[in-house]
């Protein structure tokens, strides 16, 4: 059975609660999944991490949140080559905050791409002035994510 990884950058815990609602959704996909709220650079760049969704918010004026902030220190040091990651990602920020909506996931997004990942799809940005509950947004975006991108395996 494939893993895949949903790795979570959260402040107040709206994204983690976006992983463990679609985590069903790939678990119905065939997938043994793992939500990681506490990442690390290995989790991604193992010879088992091929697929992994991110589910990421943003702080300030486009910060990663707190438990984030490791990772994506160790991720710019080790600069490791991840040419075998295939990764979707799921920004969720609030555009009143104007320039910097959304920026630690088009941040992590650019990071990703920089080290040779490859995005399947388009990232999802959540926007909090318009949807109260990210995962309203956040479920359908999965299940036309696992078709499109022909994901499913059981």
């Amino acid at each position: 059975m494939p893993k895949l990884n949903i790795l979570v950058g959260t402040m107040y815990g709206g994204a983690l609660d976006v992983a463990e609602q679609v985590k069903p959704l790939f678990e119905q996909a065939g997938y043994a999944v793992e939500i990681i709220d506490q990442p690390s650079v290995e989790d991604i760049a193992s010879d088992a991490a091929e697929l992994a969704l991110f589910c990421v918010s943003t702080t300030g004026s486009g910060d990663f949140p707190g438990n984030f902030v490791p990772f994506v220190r160790n991720l710019r040091d080790k600069s490791p080559t991840l040419t075998s990651l295939r990764y979707g990602l799921i920004a969720l920020g609030d555009s009143s905050y104007g320039d910097t909506f959304c920026g630690a996931g088009r941040a992590l997004d650019e990071l990703l791409a920089d080290h040779g990942a490859i995005r399947l799809g388009e990232r999802l940005e959540v926007d909090a002035m318009e949807t109260f509950m990210a995962d309203d947004a956040a479920i359908p975006w999965v299940e036309e994510w696992i078709v499109t991108q022909q994901l499913e395996v059981a």
